[in-house]
């Protein structure tokens, strides 16, 4: 009778001993919109690859691409709350949950996206990510979504170059109220409406970054590609905060590393698309120009930016450090 009975305490703690070491795996499920060729969902499974390798298989991540999981209001919310652990998101619409993300929908904030990433990964991200951390969404690493730019029927150099006309946005008040103060009439619509839009003059312009305006197909109904760059705002790679901070230090810094190394690959990628993308509608006819000085377009944001800091006062500070990062 003992010796069955400690056979029987042998194969439970065996048993135990089982579940436990399954339990301390982590199974991870990772949310990302994009589709098969584009750089973010590249670096998404190479980031997959690199925490198996990091971690010798003890956190493995399924990434779920073309947003299966749900919208990306839906999986920022899963991600926050836990029900998913990874998601790669654009920080736009994470601005209504952190406000401290608001920081690159302000236009003209950045003067390019190599200055975003200086802002970034100096203590105005560092200001960022603990807000974010504290509302369950914690960044690893920010990802390239380049600059949005304006394209219409003449080019854009000036501000007053906007004057009159009638400008797609997205529906944000910060991005009205950019339009408004060059004079122009900001004209927020559904994306999927804007290639008729432009084509039938409802609108006279829209604006975006150099794949979108290609893939999309609104370099067939424009002529001017003006690199304005009023819009910088990037993605990040970010983690279920609970979930991260449940991990040993080492766990941590194996994710950590692996979303930073995927990172510089998307940055990579997202360089030689948008390169091909100018190339591609430059072949096509459409005039590219630079503008050679942002400073006007800065100078008429003052309003926007007095009426934003005056409902917002808490984010003067990091605004300010922002505008004074080289």
């Amino acid at each position: 009778m003992i010796r069955k009975f400690s056979t029987t305490l042998l194969g439970a703690a065996m048993a135990l001993t089982l579940v436990s070491g399954v339990a301390s795996a982590a199974n991870w499920r990772a949310w990302n919109i994009h589709h098969d060729g584009h750089p973010n969902t590249a670096a998404m499974d190479r980031f997959s690859e690199l925490v198996k390798d990091a971690t010798n298989g003890e956190i493995t991540v399924e990434v779920f691409h073309g947003g299966v999981l749900g919208s990306q209001p839906d999986a920022l919310e899963q991600v926050r709350i836990g029900a998913i652990e990874i998601g790669n998101f654009n920080l736009g619409p994470i601005g209504p949950m952190v406000k401290e993300a608001n920081l690159v929908s302000l236009p003209f904030i950045f003067k390019s996206v190599p200055h975003m990433f200086r802002v970034l990964d100096g203590e105005a991200g560092d200001i960022m990510s603990k807000a974010m951390a504290d509302a369950g969404v914690l960044p690893l690493a920010w990802v390239d979504a380049g600059a949005r730019s304006f394209y219409s029927q003449k080019p854009i150099n000036t501000p007053a170059d906007v004057e009159g006309l009638k400008i797609r946005v997205m529906n944000n008040d910060l991005y009205t109220s950019m339009i408004s103060a060059m004079g122009g009439n900001p004209s927020p619509m559904a994306f999927s409406e804007v290639q008729q839009a432009l084509k039938t003059g409802v609108v006279d312009g829209a604006e975006n970054n150099f794949p979108s305006f290609k893939n999309v197909g609104h370099y067939e109904v424009t002529t001017h590609y003006s690199l304005s760059e009023h819009l910088i705002i990037p993605e990040c790679i970010c983690v279920n905060t609970k979930k991260f901070e449940a991990l040993s230090a080492e766990m941590q810094a194996a994710v950590r590393g692996a979303a930073e190394e995927a990172a510089v690959y998307q940055r990579e990628l997202w360089a030689v698309q948008s390169e091909q993308a100018r190339k591609d509608v430059e072949a096509a006819g459409v005039k590219v120009n630079e503008v050679a000085d942002k400073g006007p377009f800065q100078a008429a944001m003052t309003a926007v930016y007095d009426e934003y800091l005056a409902a917002n006062p808490d984010m003067a500070k990091l605004v300010e450090i922002a505008q004074s990062t080289e």
